[in-house]
């Protein structure tokens, strides 16, 4: 598989993986959001991609959150989620587009230096991202009717926690499936050669 075939791949699975967990397309059984974890594996596999697949990613996120809110029957611009917050998503998302594609600038190989990086890049975009979409949503949506600084904290504290859980899972197993393919494509490429 040459590399735009990969990419090609990981951006069709990544674009799945993100439909599939924010519609919540398998009622009772739906996983978590992946989509913040979906911008920063396509940050650290997509490079050279990003003035395209990025955009079409985010066309993605919106078009999901347009079905699911038009097929409930309410108007996708009266939504709780929808109001001039709705699109700090795209510097938000950008976040962890960015935190993917310093961590591959600085990729070498799974190394234990390596997962230091990916720790960093990865909890700093989290916060990132964190903050502008929770933070646009609590200062700039109608749905907080007295917003505070000491409210907004505690919004932000007590969220933060299960979006960085979620995400790190998926990242987690991003990271795996890297290790893993690093470490058997070598396995694969002596099994093919002949013995002289």
């Amino acid at each position: 598989m040459n590399a735009n075939t990969s990419r090609l791949f990981i951006l069709f699975v990544l674009a799945l993986l993100m439909a599939a967990s924010r519609a919540h397309v398998f009622d009772h059984f739906s996983p978590p959001d992946a989509s913040w974890a979906v911008f920063f594996i396509a940050g650290f596999h997509l490079r050279g991609w990003g003035r395209w697949a990025f955009p079409a990613l985010m066309a993605l996120a919106v078009g999901v959150d347009w079905w699911v809110i038009t097929g409930q029957g309410i108007d996708f611009w009266n939504h709780y989620c929808v109001s001039a917050a709705y699109w700090f998503l795209v510097p938000a998302y950008a976040a962890m587009w960015a935190g993917g594609a310093w961590l591959r600038r600085r990729y070498a190989g799974a190394r234990w230096d390596a997962l230091g990086r990916l720790a960093f890049a990865f909890v700093l975009s989290v916060l990132a991202c964190h903050l502008l979409a929770q933070g646009s949503f609590y200062w700039l949506s109608d749905s907080v009717t007295d917003p505070t600084l000491a409210g907004w904290w505690k919004n932000y504290t007590d969220w933060l926690a299960p979006y960085l859980v979620t995400a790190g899972v998926y990242v987690s197993i991003a990271a795996a499936l890297q290790v893993a393919a690093e470490r058997i494509a070598p396995m694969a490429g002596r099994g093919g050669r002949t013995a002289h």
